[in-house]
């Protein structure tokens, strides 16, 4: 079955024929797509890896892991859904603005106007409400918004397109860090920038790249069976999705270890004092900027010309779990500057690749917004075990983050295993 033929339906939407793809030239299509994933993941990583730690910290120092466990296992397993139902939503949504921007405007506004609330929260139990809310309005945006590469780049060119959104993830990751990582004494500014950040980008992507109108679009009335139905993808029919799938999950089960408790693995493990924390993130940032942006460009390229994505994907996840093993021989600050920058070598190559092994092992291009929430759950399900996982081995252990490295780097290297099985992607 041909992935671009258009009479392929989604069982989930009753599909119609998707909407004609809009004009938009190819260059600000990509530019504004990138911007998105960086303000996108700039957000996430500012408040996960340092924000939200930071508050738990101010509200109850002595037991700030367990609380930041508690609190981002509720919102990761309450977002588990959230992109593959919007995103069959969005497949099936008629409006003058086409199929994706009402979901990408309602979840990056509502996000946005979530992020800034946030900081006035003052007890374990009001922070977890915003965080899930935030968390399930910021995902909302995110599933339309990795739909587009799928309905408007073709496929010899989703290499390049998925490195520039590699890119933008890889240095949003990297310049939230940094802006956050600042503001550690200030957090209520560091979450109003974030905020109104989100709300403007989206307002911006969705005027830009304006939708093919999907008003005019006949949609047959849902069949809630048939609907949720949908949902599962049978790996007897399309077993490159699962080894897809599971590669991703085991892949962000080890890496969301070692990343978010990194502001803990710097003052409890590596000793840094509370005063220097901000500078030593501010510059592991700056490193892994530089050579995450040099391995996805560079990767995304190579990836498009030979024709292959496996291969990148396969030895840039070995290259992770080598890189999250450094700390343990070298427990310095040197050490993380070096494990700072091998990781996003090997990050880099990675996102700049898998989304389009994603896209390329999808089902059908009909219902491209709810397949690639599905994968996504190989996302949100390590986000809602990996605190879990992270504060009981550190509760077994005693508090010796050596046990992390190790989980983490042995999770990562299991995920390339799943990788190769792949038959119709090179």
């Amino acid at each position: 079955m041909s992935r671009s033929d258009p009479s392929v339906t989604s069982p989930a939407a009753s599909n119609p024929q998707a909407p004609p793809r809009p004009t938009t030239k190819r260059h600000v299509l990509l530019t504004s797509l990138g911007g998105a994933y960086l303000v996108l993941f700039m957000t996430y990583a500012g408040l996960v890896a340092i924000l939200l730690p930071q508050q738990m910290t101010n509200l109850d120092p002595v037991n700030k892991v367990n609380n930041l466990a508690l609190v981002t296992s509720i919102s990761a397993i309450a977002t588990i859904f959230v992109q593959p139902i919007v995103g069959a939503f969005s497949d099936r949504t008629r409006s003058r603005l086409g199929r994706r921007a009402p979901w990408i405007l309602v979840g990056g506004i509502g996000g946005g106007i979530c992020t800034i609330v946030i900081q006035f929260a003052n007890s374990l139990a009001w922070i977890a409400v915003a965080w899930v809310v935030i968390q399930v309005l910021l995902n909302a945006f995110q599933g339309p918004l990795s739909a587009i590469i799928s309905d408007r780049v073709e496929s010899s060119d989703r290499g390049f397109a998925s490195a520039v959104t590699g890119v933008g993830s890889s240095l949003g990751g990297t310049v939230g860090v940094i802006i956050a990582g600042q503001f550690l004494a200030r957090i209520g500014v560091a979450y109003t920038f974030f905020g109104v950040l989100v709300i403007v980008v989206c307002i911006l992507f969705v005027a830009i790249n304006p939708g093919a109108p999907s008003n005019k679009v006949v949609v047959d009335r849902i069949h809630w069976g048939e609907f949720f139905k949908a949902f599962w993808v049978s790996p007897k029919k399309h077993p490159d999705f699962v080894w897809a799938f599971l590669g991703r999950f085991f892949m962000i089960l080890g890496y969301q270890a070692v990343t978010n408790y990194q502001l803990y693995i710097l003052t409890d493990y590596i000793g840094v004092s509370s005063t220097e924390t901000g500078t030593v993130v501010s510059v592991m940032s700056v490193i892994t900027l530089v050579t995450v942006t040099l391995s996805t460009l560079a990767a995304g390229k190579i990836s498009d010309r030979i024709g292959r994505r496996k291969i990148f994907v396969g030895v840039a996840t070995v290259f992770i779990a080598g890189s999250i093993c450094i700390p343990l021989t070298l427990p310095t600050v040197t050490g993380m500057y070096v494990y700072g920058a091998l990781l996003g070598l090997g990050y880099g190559a990675y996102g700049s690749v898998d989304l389009a092994l994603m896209v390329d092992v999808l089902p059908s291009n009909a219902a491209a917004a709810k397949d690639l929430g599905i994968l996504n759950i190989a996302s949100n399900i390590p986000q809602a075990l990996t605190p879990l996982i992270a504060a009981a081995l550190l509760r077994v252990f005693a508090g010796d983050y050596h046990v992390l490295f190790i989980y983490s780097a042995v999770a990562v290297a299991l995920s390339t295993l799943f990788v190769l099985p792949i038959k119709s992607v090179k």
